[in-house]
Parts: structure tokens; C-alpha cells; sequence
């Protein structure tokens, strides 16, 4: 551990190393980053690994935009192969009512430069004659959806920030952030003090508390999220595949096994990672209905992550007013891995040159909160 850094990040998950990446890449040293456990241990670790571009909020369809940019050079620029694989995203419509919506999304999708196409229930059965699909209306197609590991992703970023000489301190837990007349002097950890002028607040699921540590009242809170996994069989679905209604998403991995998860009716606040029977009993029947092949398959695990979620369902990017240089990317609401390339890209630009310039996350802030908000609703 080294006793100055000129930044201090919080946080070793995607967005974290992500972000000492992208700060790294722009010429900044003596970066440091502290996590309180292994790499991937926290929510990076658990989620299901999607990269959609299909959302409801024009800011969320712009960063997912830049990352799948971002992740279709990540083998080169990072150095890794992350499993990557463009199998597109089938997002199921099974109303009247939900259809207009997604043809509303769709408009403003392709506004943003996004390839994506409604389709109706028979091109749907054509694509994928495999699916069930008496209750459904129609769908989105993006082809240019994706999905890849994010395990070894993060791993790739933290394996990178080492070589680029970043200070990478796993199993060290930041217990403090020391402030004075409003401007960070320093972090204590629970091995010793380092002093710095700039934290970056990427701590996923426990984000309110290290806000709290600089007094500074960030509105997320952290939720359980259920999934799990089935035993590897031959591969039949490219796609990761959608019901909102149905409260629902799976894929099948690059090794055939299924990852599937859905939200909890009424999910468990915190950090607590336990989980249910009830999930594999509300899962199972859902799976079996609109994928009949799946009826005979093992599910091999079942766990849970959290979901760091904001009021909006959007990330909050942004610098305290109350505390200089006190920066936070936080409340993903379940979507930080597939944003955390763009996101990483952001906050080292408005470290270093005070704005980002690559996307324009200004209306990202926490002033939003003060106004009425524009929910995301592209969420499970």
C-alpha cells in the first residue's frame, strides 16, 4: 500500500477497475484501489453477465452504447478474452399495451443510432421455433446485444491496472474518509492511512454507507437478486431472452449452461446474499412453459447478488457539492457490469479534465432528485 495516491478508489468491481483502467490509460499515477475482499466477490461477480442497449431512458441506451463498443476491443485494448459473443437480445411483448410501449422504445432507440427492429410473434417463432410463445404479442430484436463473463472481465480490468502500475490493495477495507474545511485529506483503512485528494466512491452494493463515511447522503440502497445455473447441454439459444411481464431473463453461456434470474416480489434490502426456495418454485414452472425443452435439464447452483439501486433505476455519476473531489459511481440498479466500460471512460474523464468528453453524463448528477424523474423501466 503506498502511503500518497493522487486518486483513491473505493470499490475493486468492474466499475472500480474499470475506472483506475481508464484513469491509468490517460497518464494519471499513483492510483489506488481498495477492496474489501477478493476481485469479483461482490456484485460483478454474481450478476448473469448481459450487455443490453434496449432501454427505456435515452442516457442508459447511450452509455450501454459506448460500452458494447467498448467490449467488442476489450481482447485487445484490456487483454483478455472475456467471452464476448454478440447473441442479441429478444425482449417479449405480451400485450397490446406493452407492444406500443416497446414500438415507443424502439423509435427512440434507433434515434440513438441503435439497430434495433420490432418483431411480430411469427418472426419471432421463426428465429426461435423452439419457444413457447402462445401468450405472445411481439418483441424487440437487437442484434447487437451481447453477453460475456464478467467474472474474468473484471479480473481481465484488475490483472491490467496492476501491469500499468496501479496499487491494487484486495482484502484492505477503507474504514474512514478524512475531511477537512470541505476537501479530502485522506482515507484510513483498516491498514493504514494514505493520503489524497480524490475519492471515488464505486463501492456497488454498499455505496450509502461509503457516502456516509464523508457525510455525503447518496439515495441508493442495495437489494437481493436471485439466479442460477443448469447443467451444460448443446447449444440451441444465442440471445439473452426478456419477459417483464413474466419477470424473467436467461441465456445460455459459451459451455451450455442456462443462467436465468428473475426479481423478487418483495426483495430483501441489504447485502444479505442468502436465498430461497420459493425463487427455484416461482422459476422452474416459468422456464419449463416457455422453453419446454429445458423440462428434463439439473440446475447445477442457485445465489444472489445485490442490485445498488437508485430512485430512477439509473446511474448516479457525479461529484459531492458538500465535499471537493468526492466522486461517485454508484445505484446501476442491476446493470453495472454492462455499463461499467463507458461508465469507467466517464468519471477518469471528469477526474482529469473536469467533464467527460467521450459521453455526456451532466444529467446524471444528484440534482435530478430535486426535479420529477424519469423512471427506467427496462428492469428485472
Amino acid at each position: 500500500m503506498i502511503p500518497e495516491a493522487s486518486v483513491v478508489i473505493i470499490g475493486g468491481g468492474i466499475v472500480g477497475t474499470s475506472v483506475a483502467f481508464n484513469l491509468a490509460k490517460l497518464g494519471v499515477n499513483n492510483i489506488s484501489v481498495f477492496e474489501k475482499s477478493y476481485i469479483s466477490s461482490g456484485s460483478t461477480g454474481r450478476c448473469g453477465g448481459g450487455i443490453r442497449q434496449q432501454w427505456t431512458s435515452r442516457m442508459n441506451v447511450r452509455l450501454a452504447m459506448r460500452s458494447v463498443k467498448l467490449f467488442r476491443q476489450f481482447k485487445r485494448d484490456v487483454g483478455m478474452d472475456i467471452e464476448y459473443h454478440q447473441g442479441g437480445y429478444l425482449l417479449l411483448a405480451y400485450s397490446d399495451k406493452e407492444m406500443e410501449e416497446f414500438r415507443n422504445n424502439v423509435r427512440m432507440q434507433r434515434e440513438e443510432g441503435l439497430d434495433v427492429e420490432l418483431l411480430t410473434k411469427e418472426q419471432i417463432l421463426k428465429k426461435f421455433p423452439f419457444m413457447n410463445l402462445e401468450e405472445v404479442k411481439g418483441g424487440t430484436w437487437c442484434p447487437t446485444d451481447a453477453h460475456a463473463n464478467p467474472q474474468i472481465a473484471n479480473i481481465a480490468y484488475a490483472m491490467a491496472i496492476k501491469r500499468m502500475g496501479v496499487d491494487l490493495n484486495t482484502h484492505t477495507s477503507v474504514v474512514g474518509i478524512d475531511i477537512q474545511n470541505g476537501e479530502i485529506v485522506g482515507v484510513q483503512t483498516d491498514k493504514g492511512y494514505v493520503k489524497t485528494n480524490v475519492v471515488v466512491n464505486a463501492a456497488g452494493g454498499f455505496s450509502h454507507e461509503v457516502g456516509l463515511m464523508a457525510n455525503v447522503n447518496i439515495p441508493t440502497h442495495s437489494e437481493r437478486h436471485q439466479i442460477l445455473v443448469t447443467e451444460s447441454v448443446n447449444h440451441v439459444l444465442d440471445p439473452m431472452v426478456i419477459s417483464f411481464q413474466n419477470n424473467y431473463y436467461v441465456r445460455q453461456t459459451k459451455h451450455g449452461s442456462f443462467i436465468m434470474g428473475q426479481s423478487d416480489k418483495n426483495p430483501a434490502q441489504g447485502n444479505d446474499l442468502g436465498h430461497t426456495v420459493e425463487f427455484l418454485e416461482e422459476m422452474a414452472p416459468k422456464m419449463i412453459h416457455d422453453f419446454p425443452f429445458m423440462k428434463h435439464l439439473h440446475i447445477v447452483r442457485q445465489w444472489s447478488g445485490a442490485y445498488n439501486v437508485s430512485p430512477d433505476a439509473q446511474p448516479i455519476i457525479d461529484e459531492a457539492q458538500n465535499v471537493s473531489r468526492y466522486i461517485f459511481a454508484v445505484g446501476f440498479s442491476g446493470h453495472g457490469f454492462m455499463l461499467a466500460p463507458a461508465v469507467g471512460e466517464a468519471v477518469a474523464e471528469m477526474i482529469v479534465y473536469g467533464h467527460s468528453k467521450t459521453t455526456d453524463i451532466s444529467n446524471l448528477g444528484m440534482s435530478r432528485f430535486a426535479n420529477k424523474i424519469e423512471k427506467e423501466h427496462n428492469v428485472v
